[in-house]
């Protein structure tokens, strides 16, 4: 699968063509479908992006601190 940035610079390409009064209708229809279809995955896959990030917002309100050592030993 293309990642999320490669998708949306296709998707803005096809809006780029379809803005140009010269596209064929068939074609612009073709082309409007695939940009649906790119605009759906895009969209699905920022919410699970959002909701990961919200997750670790919400893991980092709430912190549990531990202790952290590097190293096998204790110094006193």
């Amino acid at each position: 699968m293309k990642k999320i940035e490669e998708r949306l610079e296709e998707l803005e390409s096809i809006a780029d063509k379809l803005r140009n009064e010269d596209i064929p209708l068939d074609e612009a229809i073709k082309l409007f479908e695939e940009g649906m279809k790119l605009s759906k995955t895009l969209d699905r896959d920022l919410r699970k992006i959002e909701t990961k990030v919200q997750i670790l917002m919400n893991e980092s309100d709430n912190p549990e601190f531990q202790d952290f050592d590097t190293d096998d030993t204790t110094e006193d």
